[in-house]
């Protein structure tokens, strides 16, 4: 790849430079010498890689960037678009974890030499892993470049980028190809957030979970193929570990041939089970319409309404009743329960609305009388995107006899939200949801579990609505459970009162008039000086980790967010840390303590990490609050307010100095803290006293 073709827009030359955007902006501006646009937008310039590398290393401006930032700006700015980039990457990591010694053996000589015999070497491993038959067979014609939705690239299509793909090889050789390809991976759908609908791996897990032991698995809208990672094994998302084998077969299809081609690349570097592959919209092209498998996992598009309703009228898929325009979803399920083997399991991730519009009725009606729909488990909020829904998971059993089952299964994990953003609790979700699904399973029935489970008999179901929301089936908690909460709530209030009184501060002295102005300094002159350590997080990670997210370090509470499904290693904080978010244009600041020691550091935060010979950590953290500080070395050049870490000042003052005022900012942040709490509790008592007034377990006198 010519390096001059390769294009960075101002936040990538930010990233390489350690700044900020407005650092950027303000260089533009000052330097004659700085390199001219060469492509973008009037409002977004694109500029050239090489050029920007080289102007910063002549002002002294080029920080330290690891090699994988260099891979992820060539990437990002390919000129044939990130994209085709990432898909011929993932084929040369897919040759380098498949057969390295081919690798070593085509990279050796010239940029000419490795473009001339890289296509036979990628079209034999993608053969044999994606462009196979059942049994492994070559599916395409003898001289044919297609395998499944991945095109093995022409030699002109691959010497422009054969740079990118020596830094590759050289960053696969550093984390390995599995987790090279997982990062540039993650870096891609983070930086395109809207472009793409995203299974979370915990939910993922419990999809997998609720299926059982599979030998043939099913995505027929894969996206980036987090279904199929669980169910496949072999370095699946965290929440796998469904007590069964792993799939020995997994079919995938999404109607993205970008996002299908991604997906079987990612899907081969994390298992050796047979993968077939396809593009196409699953409704209208079903690539796999003979299959019948032992499980399907999909987490289909919501709320369509062209989703093939004029064209597949007449379609045989629909053994339960012709889906209406507006019901897109049931069409999901029933392509699934065709797709299924006699008793085989289906897992869907459905909206609320799927349970209870009057236009589907009929058809869950049907799907109750014949067995076929087993079990509806609403999720907590934040389970998966849209995040301000609590969206369902129906599990369907193809029936094997003509009898239906006589009871259903009704679940309700809602009391595992989150307070934060990052999530539920998903270890809570996962015990409960599987514990009632298995004992139900077995019996077919499942006692009373107030609040979170029962079964129902499909007669009681087959009114007029067929309403399958499980909120309006299942038993409240029992009452003197809720009454005993309440009054364990009302004590820790007056406690957390009591508490919040003595620590309030006490009259202040007005400080005496300086004889002059104190010397300030800033982060980034303690940063080049030593004295702290700064990094930002948020680009990758494992997903077991606790996350610290913004929403948790501006709220006070415990860590509680999610990373990027990456192998990349976070950010760990440590006690005594400085955590700084850089957007929302709040003046806040937190120590991480002994408790939080040990999260991963979310998006949009900055982490300090003061030598404690020369810097106090909450002399530090108090003086960043100062709104004054925070404002001058804000940006308001965009819709939301950024902060410039490295510009806030504090004052030069001796260690001894700094330990004072340190204490008296750690008592600030206690007295805060305990408001807080006092909050939270007030919030939970009250919700508490009108659902106990409302649902009759609490007197009103």
């Amino acid at each position: 790849m010519q390096d001059n073709a390769t294009e960075v827009t101002a936040a990538g030359i930010a990233r390489l430079a350690g700044v900020g955007r407005a650092a950027v902006s303000n260089w533009r501006r000052r330097h004659t010498d700085f390199p001219r646009p060469v492509g973008g937008t009037e409002t977004s310039p694109a500029f050239a890689l090489a050029e920007v590398e080289g102007w910063l290393r002549r002002h002294s401006k080029l920080a330290e960037v690891p090699l994988r930032e260099h891979v992820w700006q060539w990437l990002a700015g390919h000129p044939a678009g990130p994209v085709t980039a990432l898909t011929h990457a993932g084929c040369v990591l897919l040759l380098i974890h498949d057969r390295s010694p081919v690798w070593l053996e085509v990279s050796s000589g010239t940029d000419e030499r490795l473009a001339a015999l890289l296509p036979a070497a990628l079209d034999q491993v993608l053969t044999t892993r994606l462009g196979g038959g059942p049994d492994g067979s070559r599916a395409n014609p003898p001289g044919s470049v297609n395998t499944g939705p991945v095109n093995t690239p022409t030699a002109p299509q691959l010497l422009p980028s054969a740079p990118l793909f020596r830094a590759v090889a050289e960053l696969a050789a550093e984390l390995g190809a599995r987790h090279t390809f997982e990062f540039l991976l993650g870096r891609h759908l983070d930086a395109n957030p809207r472009q793409y609908t995203l299974t979370p791996a915990d939910l993922a897990g419990l999809m997998a979970a609720l299926a059982g032991t599979a030998r043939t698995v099913l995505d027929p809208a894969c996206g980036t193929g987090a279904l199929l990672r669980s169910a496949g094994g072999n370095g699946g998302a965290s929440g796998n570990g469904n007590g069964g084998a792993t799939a020995r077969r997994l079919y995938a299809q999404d109607s993205s041939p970008e996002l299908a081609a991604l997906t079987a690349l990612r899907l081969a570097l994390h298992t050796r089970a047979p993968l077939h592959a396809a593009a196409g919209d699953a409704l209208r092209a079903d690539a796999h319409p003979e299959l019948r498998a032992d499980a399907v996992l999909c987490h289909p598009p919501f709320n369509e309404r062209n989703w093939g309703h004029d064209e597949l009228a007449y379609d045989p898929r629909w053994e339960y009743g012709f889906p209406a325009r507006t019901e897109s979803e049931l069409a999901w399920v029933q392509h699934a329960l065709a797709r299924l083997r006699e008793g085989g399991t289906a897992v869907l991730l459905m909206p609320p609305a799927a349970a209870s519009r009057r236009s589907g009725r009929r058809i869950r009606a049907d799907l109750l009388r014949r067995g076929a729909l087993r079990a509806v488990v609403a999720l907590p909020v934040g389970a998966a995107p849209p995040y301000n829904i609590p969206l369902h998971l129906w599990v369907l059993r193809r029936p094997q006899r003509a009898s239906a089952q006589p009871e259903v299964l009704l679940a309700d994990a809602g009391r595992f939200a989150g307070e934060g953003r990052g999530g539920p609790d998903w270890q809570g979700v996962r015990e409960t949801v599987l514990d009632a699904w298995h004992a139900f399973d077995r019996t077919g029935r499942l006692d009373e579990r107030p609040g979170l489970a029962r079964s129902v008999p499909v007669i009681e179901l087959l009114d007029d609505d067929v309403d399958l929301a499980p909120a309006r089936r299942l038993p409240p908690p029992a009452a003197a459970d809720g009454a005993g909460r309440l009054a364990d709530v009302r004590e820790r209030l007056a406690e957390t009162l009591r508490l919040t009184a003595g620590l309030t501060p006490p009259p202040v002295d007005p400080a005496r008039p300086a004889a002059g102005r104190r010397p300030l300094t800033t982060v980034g002159e303690l940063a080049r000086a030593g004295a702290l350590v700064m990094r930002t997080g948020g680009n990758g990670g494992h997903t077991r980790l606790p996350v610290l997210t913004d929403h948790d370090v501006l709220a006070g509470t415990a860590p509680s967010g999610t990373l990027p499904e990456s192998d990349e290693e976070a950010v760990l904080t440590e006690a005594g840390d400085v955590v700084v978010p850089v957007l929302g244009g709040g003046a806040v600041a937190r120590v991480i303590d002994d408790a939080t020691a040990g999260a991963a550091l979310g998006r949009n935060l900055v982490l300090l990490r003061p030598d404690p010979e020369l810097l106090d950590a909450w002399f530090l953290a108090g003086f960043l609050r100062g709104t004054a500080n925070n404002r001058q070395a804000s940006s308001y050049a965009s819709t939301a307010t950024r902060l410039d870490v490295r510009r806030l000042q504090l004052p030069r003052l001796l260690p001894a100095e700094q330990r004072r005022y340190g204490a008296r900012f750690r008592a600030l942040d206690e007295f805060e803290r305990t408001l807080r709490q006092a909050g939270r509790l007030g919030e939970q008592l009250l919700r508490g006293m009108y659902d106990g007034l409302t649902d009759g377990t609490v007197a009103p006198d």
